[in-house]
């Protein structure tokens, strides 16, 4: 399989004169690919911020038993019950901590929403990872954008299982890159993207490449705690054995969304725009193929897998 590999005599004006021609050609103008965002469930009752152990979890009702410190404002700290989502439970663990937000639905009525792990090990290494990153960013400065044929950044997230998922442990594999978000409410993007990445799954496999790997990143980690991307997957019935949904701090978010050519505002008025791009890495980690928008055929991408 060939790869282009960009001249370092390029300019960067040359660079960016390529990259948003290719935007034009795909059809993908960031002002025309907005998605909708809908506030969470939630967002206009009172919220605090929860930190706490994770007791029990009852995954039959969704609900998690946990030992919260104080709560300024609203209660000391003690032992409760909340409801969660589905996704939450799933992935909860006795004896686990957690920050989430607190949701006061009113008449003694609590519900958790926004749940992520609080464990030191897990935060301090999703923290560094971020923080390496955001320099990486800084120092490539105007060349920031990879284009095919150099390395794919070094990060460090959440997966859909709460655990902190490295690229580094793709080394050695192939893997399908890509950015979504869990409430696009537009058929031909996000969820197009995400049918398209588990076609190239399954293709991949009737094939007999077992050497793949498949990855979405959040474009909207505010929403998208690893519950929100459990609930996602177990929804539409994904095999996550090779299928991982990232997501993380959002400055790190944002600087792969840079180094990966990938537009988004971030959110406005109840809006993300965003333009899309699904990647190929090979298994020393560079970028080889790249196709903008989400008209991506999967049995394209499964052909320039190497076995």
């Amino acid at each position: 399989m060939s790869a282009h590999v960009a001249s370092p005599a390029r300019s960067a004006s040359a660079r960016t004169i390529r990259r948003i021609s290719g935007l034009l050609a795909a059809g993908i103008i960031l002002i025309l690919t907005a998605c909708s965002r809908e506030s969470p469930a939630g967002a206009d009752s009172n919220r605090y911020d929860l930190r706490g152990e994770v007791l029990a979890v009852d995954r039959e009702k969704n609900v998690l038993r946990v030992n919260h410190e104080e709560i300024p404002g609203l209660m000391p700290a003690m032992v409760m019950e909340f409801e969660v989502s589905a996704g939450d439970a799933s992935i909860a663990t006795t004896g686990g901590r957690i920050r989430a937000d607190l949701v006061d639905l009113g008449q003694g009525n609590f519900r958790l929403e926004r749940i992520w792990p609080d464990d030191t090990i897990s935060r301090t290494a999703i923290d560094q990872a971020a923080k390496t990153l955001r320099q990486d960013t800084a120092i490539r400065g105007r060349q920031v954008y990879r284009e095919v044929g150099e390395a794919s950044p070094e990060f460090t997230l959440y997966d859909q299982d709460g655990k902190p998922f490295t690229s580094a442990r793709l080394r050695g594999r192939q893997f399908l890159v890509n950015f979504i978000y869990t409430r696009c409410p537009i058929a031909t993007m996000c969820p197009l993207a995400t049918q398209n990445m588990v076609a190239a799954q399954q293709l991949s496999s009737e094939a007999g490449i077992d050497n793949v790997h498949f990855v979405s990143i959040s474009l909207d980690p505010e929403y998208d705690t690893p519950g929100v991307l459990r609930e996602y997957a177990d929804l539409r019935g994904i095999d996550t054995s090779n299928f991982s949904f990232l997501t993380g701090p959002t400055a790190a978010v944002e600087d792969l969304l840079a180094q990966f050519g990938v537009l988004s505002n971030g959110g406005t008025e109840g809006l993300l725009a965003h333009t899309l791009a699904t990647l190929l890495i090979d298994a020393d980690g560079r970028i080889v193929h790249r196709v903008d928008g989400s008209q991506w055929n999967p049995q394209d991408f499964v052909a320039r897998l190497r076995r």
